[in-house]
């Protein structure tokens, strides 16, 4: 094999390891995520060592949550999602706001400096959007009070990343110089940002559904899955060009098609492809955990990710109580929302060493990924 692509080689590991490890997972009553993160670990870097890019594959999974945004959108139609708009911004920014001001209590009173401490509660305040949904719709979730209310709070973390990720580079304690940003350069932001969401909202209006009817008349099934695959991929560009969200561009889109009759046939042709790069992402996350940090600080690690998660179910199970969530429904609610995030990587990762020493971002990232391997378990 050692003549072979490394495309093809990569695709022999990764779907051998999803075929003999998820299923055996679910056999054992532990689920799939489970088997995916167990699966990374396998062939991961502290496993067979079969993959070494950890963080280009997880770059390329993360698509897959993009999809899954799609798909949760192309459910919510656009006057649905309008009255949905206090849970959003207010239970989101309620849980985000709590969970961050007592786990940054919590760290500066242990003695880290506020900087790291700032920085370690925020990104440790956000969930994880791809595990949550998925335990939500495989439970049947998603249309009950706390699945509503989890996906309000999901939904507006994804939001929140995005001033967090603005927020790191004033804490670097940049120069002056460095951080002049002029009031024009500023206000041409803010237009570039506003006029992407206003092009998605009026081409998602005016455009996509007249596009879509072409492409279908042209009776090529395969040509209408690939102009599904490219409207999500080219939001995502466009977000990810202006700094925002994929993921929210994603959902975006696809709540402008939730009315559309065509809302069906693009779930049927991207469900197997969230399915795979969900999976994938997964398998990265597994392959992330540094388990040199867990060698060198097991004991450590081991109060950061159950004080961590205590510290949100107390304070997210808090919340339920005040939004009245059903009392059966809570315990999910609360170990759902507990756990570490996906963005948690991109905060640790985008605040560099001037913030974060390299040493503290590895241990907070591995502190995540077992959290979102705990989970599960968990539940």
């Amino acid at each position: 094999m050692e003549h072979a692509p490394a495309w093809l080689t990569s695709s022999l590991i990764y779907l051998s390891a999803a075929v003999l490890v998820v299923p055996l997972s679910k056999a054992l009553g532990l689920g799939s995520i489970i088997g995916y993160l167990v699966a990374g670990i396998a062939i991961g870097p502290w496993g067979l060592g079969l993959v070494s890019s950890v963080e280009d594959v997880l770059h390329f999974a993360e698509f897959g949550v993009v999809l899954m945004l799609f798909l949760v959108g192309l459910e919510l139609e656009p006057t649905r999602l309008w009255s949905l708009r206090r849970p959003i911004f207010g239970w989101g920014s309620a849980q985000v706001l709590s969970c961050a001001a007592v786990l940054f209590a919590v760290g500066w009173a242990v003695g880290a400096p506020w900087r790291v401490a700032l920085v370690a509660a925020l990104g440790l305040a956000l969930s994880s959007t791809a595990i949550a949904l998925q335990v939500f719709g495989e439970r049947n979730l998603l249309k009950t009070p706390s699945g509503q209310a989890g996906f309000s709070i999901l939904l507006f973390q994804d939001v929140a990343a995005i001033p967090i990720l603005a927020l790191l580079p004033l804490l670097a304690g940049a120069t002056a110089a460095e951080q002049s940003i002029s009031g024009l350069d500023r206000a041409l932001e803010a237009l570039k940002i506003v006029g992407v969401i206003a092009g998605i909202i009026l081409g998602g209006r005016l455009l996509l559904r007249p596009i879509l009817r072409w492409i279908a008349r042209s009776d090529t099934p395969e040509i209408f899955t690939a102009a599904a695959l490219l409207l999500v991929v080219a939001i995502a560009a466009l977000m990810q060009f202006v700094g925002l969200s994929m993921a929210l561009g994603a959902f975006l889109a696809g709540v402008l098609l939730a009315e559309s009759e065509y809302r069906r046939e693009l779930e049927t042709d991207i469900e197997p492809f969230k399915g795979l790069l969900l999976g994938l992402f997964f398998i990265a996350v597994g392959m992330s955990i540094d388990f040199g940090v867990l060698i060198a600080h097991p004991l450590w690690i081991a109060l950061t990710v159950l004080g961590f998660m205590a510290v949100k179910s107390l304070a997210i199970y808090s919340l339920a109580r005040v939004l009245e969530l059903p009392v059966q429904e809570r315990p999910v609610f609360t170990l759902l929302l507990a756990q570490g995030g996906e963005f948690a990587f991109v905060v640790f990762q985008a605040a560099g060493p001037s913030v974060l020493p390299r040493e503290m971002s590895s241990f907070l990232v591995a502190s995540v990924a077992l959290s979102m391997l705990l989970s599960p378990l968990l539940l």
